[in-house]
C-alpha cells in the first residue's frame, strides 16, 4: 500500500515538469518563446546547428547566466542563457524539444536546466 497521496506529481526540479522546456516525440517544430512575449514556430526541417558555449558575459557580470545556446535555423537564430542547457541540446539533437521559454531567476535554484533568457533573431524577413 503506498502512502503517497499524490504519485504522478513530479517536482520542479524533475525533468518530466520543467516549465522551460518541453518534449514530445512527434513534433516538427520548435515553438519558442521569447522575452519580449512573441511566440515562433521554427521547423525542425530548417535545423541547421546548435553550439553550448560560456556565457561571454561572465567576464563582465559574475551573476550572468553561465552558458549560452544558440540554435540556428535556415531563418533564424535563437539565443538562450541559462544553466544546464546540455539537456536542451540533447532534446534537440533527438528532435524532440517542443517548446522552450525563459522563467524568473527565482526558480533556477530549484531546477537542473534553467533558461533564464530567449532571443530570436530572424535572418530573413519574408517569414
Amino acid at each position: 500500500m503506498s502512502t503517497n497521496t499524490n504519485p504522478d506529481a513530479a517536482s520542479v526540479s524533475s525533468t518530466r515538469d520543467n516549465p522551460c522546456y518541453g518534449s514530445d516525440l512527434n513534433v516538427a517544430s520548435l515553438n519558442v518563446f521569447t522575452d519580449d512575449e512573441h511566440s515562433y514556430l521554427l521547423p525542425y526541417a530548417q535545423l541547421l546547428y546548435a553550439k553550448t558555449i560560456p556565457n561571454p558575459a561572465l567576464e563582465k557580470n559574475a551573476d550572468a547566466p553561465p552558458e549560452k545556446l544558440v540554435i540556428c535555423f535556415a531563418v533564424a537564430e535563437v539565443t538562450l542563457l541559462g544553466s544546464g542547457l546540455q539537456a536542451v541540446a540533447r532534446k534537440i539533437q533527438k528532435y524532440d524539444l517542443n517548446f522552450v521559454k525563459a522563467i524568473d531567476r527565482r526558480f533556477a535554484a530549484t531546477l537542473k536546466t534553467h533558461v533564464a533568457a530567449v532571443t530570436i533573431t530572424l535572418t530573413k524577413e519574408n517569414v
